[in-house]
């Protein structure tokens, strides 16, 4: 097996086990991608094998989908989720594709950025985590659409690699009024949209750029993300539901600090 086969299964694994936890999956596999020496064409690879962790999504939540999607012609709230969801997904649509460029060729490409957002992530995290009591929506179905604009506008801000882009729905929803389950699940179904998106619009760019090779790499990290996502998204939200979001806080701010350790020192 050729070491960048190895090296971007490597990568799948950790796309899969960072994408739905408010780490930064992207800023992992950035930060692992350039210590162990991997390009990809137009950072292609670090975006589109994100469909694998949507498909476990899709997977895992089909019945719950198929619920949903069925009843919305006779249900006021089904057609009002999907609503949240849609309106929640715009901003980045708008901010993704006018910013594609600069995210792309300026943010991808600064690890010591990458570092600090994941210390200052951690840091965020750890204090709404604290601080955030008092919930008044405990599901994510009943988020009003007000809310689910501004979770989406805060969404955003993961578009700066490190930042998270689960992290910011996550906070955003906390800081909103979401107890710490349904914030997580709201994240899980605003995911699906938002990257399905990403990897539609950022294989079109990248279509004249990626060889035989490239694609044989995003589709070996594809399937790695695909298989490590299920089995984090159906054990997260019955561990936030319990203990929080502490865990992951310091996780970030332990791998940004040594990531810059190690960026500045070498």
């Amino acid at each position: 097996m050729e070491p960048n086969t190895i090296i971007a299964a490597v990568l799948g694994l950790l796309e899969g086990l960072t994408e739905f936890i408010p780490v930064s999956s992207t800023g992992h596999v950035l930060l692992a991608g350039r210590f162990l020496g991997f390009e990809s064409p137009g950072r292609a690879f670090e975006v589109v094998i994100q469909l694998g962790a949507v498909l476990a999504i899709l997977g895992v939540y089909s019945t719950r989908l198929w619920a949903i999607f069925s009843s919305a012609p006779h249900d006021p709230a089904s057609r009002r989720f999907i609503a949240a969801v849609l309106l929640a997904f715009l901003p980045a649509v708008v901010i993704g594709v006018l910013a594609h460029d600069i995210i792309k060729t300026v943010l991808f490409e600064t690890p010591i950025l990458i570092a600090v957002m994941l210390i200052l992530g951690g840091i965020i995290l750890l204090f709404v985590d604290r601080w955030a009591k008092n919930p008044r929506y405990f599901r994510a179905e009943d988020f009003p659409l007000s809310m689910a604009f501004k979770i989406g506008f805060i969404q955003c801000l993961a578009m700066i690699p490190g930042v998270s882009r689960s992290g910011a729905t996550i906070v955003g929803a906390l800081t909103l009024g979401a107890d710490k389950r349904s914030a997580a699940e709201f994240s899980f179904f605003l995911s699906m949209p938002t990257m399905l998106g990403a990897f539609v619009y950022d294989l079109y760019k990248n279509r004249d750029i990626l060889d035989a090779a490239a694609l044989g790499n995003i589709a070996v990290g594809f399937v790695c993300a695909f298989l490590t996502a299920i089995v984090v998204v159906r054990w997260l939200l019955g561990y936030v539901s319990q203990n929080g979001y502490a865990l992951f806080a310091w996780w970030r701010i332990i791998v940004g600090s040594v990531a810059l350790l190690a960026l500045l020192a070498f």
